[in-house]
């Protein structure tokens, strides 16, 4: 899974990258001294994962993983080229969602692009120059489509969406706001279309508004009506805690959160966001060499879960043995009393994967 951090300069974009990937990205005070994306990969926190390791004694234990992408901070006018614009437009095409950091606190040693802290505006900002980029690309699209659709009629379907998806755009709607079928996503999706993707709103405040939530925060508020509108998630982390605990290891970091009043970490909350707002999950499978956690979309059928793991288990799939977690935690772990106990299933090809399924797979090629 890719995420995309975005926002304009010095809204907190690097500190937190830094933070939650420990990369060490350069995080300055001036414009644009992020070029290239900075990739670092995040290993997924399970609990689950590391209580099957331990029953298994397993010699490895392997957490799904995000990747985190650092994209330079965009300006007013980006999509024209401002500011290396188009460049780091290119960059967000590569990502599965982005996360929009946008700030929501007071620091007069921290300049502001614009001059003073307004969050709709900063957001409405990166907004237009996504939709302005998709409306140049559309244009494209649509020319060469209504050529291609006069010798072609199956291509007018196409032609209709793009002139739809045009409309959206032109009154200043993204197209992830947009209510159109299975059928039509799947033809949007094929343009991978910038405004289409969607978001995790990261309002990044100061210390003092992090116990709460940034519910007494008037700009956290405004981002929470806003995102509401385009059925964004919001995540209110501040870069600089994150920044402080990243050097910590667990047991200190939790103490560190739990002093602040806060449960989760900036970066277990983007995690858990997600995976909700891509509608992810993870199964298990665990043995003496490995204990393993798996990303799959929920939804997910057994035989294709099983080629996560390798194409020939997908391909000879026979069946799926398994057992919820917490049904095989309430036995203590012990596989043989909860296979008598009856709640070991044998599932075939059209047995839905469900979050926190421990599976065996058996098959044959």
């Amino acid at each position: 899974m890719k995420l995309g951090i975005v926002g304009l300069p010095n809204v907190g974009k690097s500190t937190l990258f830094n933070a939650i990937t420990q990369a060490g990205a350069e995080s300055a005070n001036y414009p644009f001294c992020t070029i290239e994306p900075n990739v670092g990969v995040v290993a997924v926190p399970d609990e689950r994962l590391d209580k099957l390791a331990e029953i298994y004694t397993s010699k490895k234990t392997v957490p799904t993983a995000i990747e985190f992408y650092d994209i330079a901070g965009l300006v007013k006018g980006a999509s024209q080229g401002e500011g290396l614009g188009n460049k780091f437009l290119s960059h967000i095409r590569e990502v599965e969602a982005i996360v929009h950091v946008v700030r929501a606190f007071e620091n007069v040693d921290v300049v502001h692009v614009e001059g003073n802290i307004d969050p709709l505006r900063d957001i409405e900002t990166i907004n237009l120059e996504l939709m302005f980029s998709d409306m140049e690309q559309l244009e494209r699209r649509l020319q060469k489509s209504q050529k291609m659709a006069k010798s072609d009629k199956s291509l007018a379907a196409e032609v209709e969406i793009i002139q739809r998806v045009l409309k959206s755009l032109e009154e200043g709607k993204s197209i992830r706001t947009l209510d159109l079928s299975p059928e039509e996503k799947e033809i949007v999706k094929t343009f991978n279309l910038l405004s289409s993707k969607p978001v995790i709103y990261a309002a990044n405040v100061s210390e003092e508004d992090l116990g709460n939530n940034g519910d007494s925060n008037p700009y956290v508020a405004k981002i929470r009506k806003y995102a509401s509108s385009e059925n964004a998630e919001v995540v209110v982390v501040s870069a600089q805690i994150e920044a402080e605990i990243s050097l910590l290891d667990n047991e200190e970091k939790m103490e560190f959160l739990n002093d602040l009043g806060v449960e989760k970490s900036g970066l277990d909350k983007l995690i858990q966001a997600s995976y909700s707002l891509l509608g992810l999950m993870s199964f298990l499978t665990a043995g003496p060499m490995e204990a393993r956690a798996w990303t799959i979309k929920k939804g997910t059928l057994a035989p294709q879960a099983a080629g996560k793991i390798h194409s020939d288990i997908e391909r000879g799939f026979i069946r799926a043995e398994v057992i919820a977690f917490d049904d095989l935690m309430a036995h203590g772990g012990n596989m043989t009393s909860a296979k008598e106990k009856g709640l070991v299933r044998i599932e075939g090809k059209d047995y839905v994967m469900k979050d926190g399924d421990v599976v065996l797979f058996r098959f044959n090629v």
